[in-house]
């Protein structure tokens, strides 16, 4: 099969750590020609209608980088949950899937092994992680706590917080804002940091 009327388009886009089968289209790819270019290794497929480049330089930690990939993929999705957890090293669960949340407005993307969780008050708490030079939107780790309380089970969330309580290293606790975004999101942890401070 002659591919030359598409190879300079797909080198480019095999460059970069991500890109959807959208993007290659409105670049002049058919999405019939991306199973091709799959199996000559050019590209990789990381989900339905999402592509990893063959040539791009990702470098990013092995035990971030489907993670990170995945983030990439989702423009306006946020790392939360246990993946967020995972991240601040504030649990001892397996990141069997990825978890990330999208605003609740918008319609829920499909990824492989990704539980996609639509969130009111999306802005709260969101921050940016630099993984290898690529920019990741996370919740912070005062909003991760407060979200296991509202998502996770309690046991989950109770490891969370005391954790959290814990961390002295980057920071320590912020308690403050701590209790200002559980009250924005109306959860009592409280008498939880009551009973693990004193």
């Amino acid at each position: 099969m002659k591919g030359s009327k598409y190879d300079s388009i797909i080198q480019r886009l095999a460059e970069r750590a991500v890109f959807t089968a959208e993007e290659a289209r409105l670049a002049g790819v058919p999405s019939r020609m991306l199973a091709h270019f799959c199996k000559k290794g050019l590209i990789e497929r990381i989900s339905r209608g999402v592509y990893k480049g063959g040539a791009a330089e990702v470098d990013i930690d092995f035990r971030w980088e489907d993670l990170a990939l995945v983030a990439m993929s989702i423009p306006n999705g946020v790392i939360c949950l246990i993946s967020a957890l995972c991240y601040y090293g504030l649990t001892d669960q397996i990141m069997r899937e990825f978890w990330i949340a999208v605003p609740h407005a918008s319609k829920s993307p499909k990824r492989l092994k990704t539980r996609i969780i639509r969130m009111r008050n999306i802005e709260l708490g969101q921050t940016e992680v630099i993984v290898s030079a690529h920019h990741l939107k996370i919740f912070d780790r005062e909003r991760t706590v407060v979200d296991a309380f509202r998502h996770l089970s309690h046991e989950v969330a109770l490891k969370a917080l005391q954790e959290y309580l814990k961390q002295r290293e980057p920071s320590k606790p912020n308690l403050d804002k701590l209790l200002k975004y559980a009250k924005t999101l109306r959860v009592n942890i409280y008498p939880y940091i009551l009973a693990f401070t004193i």
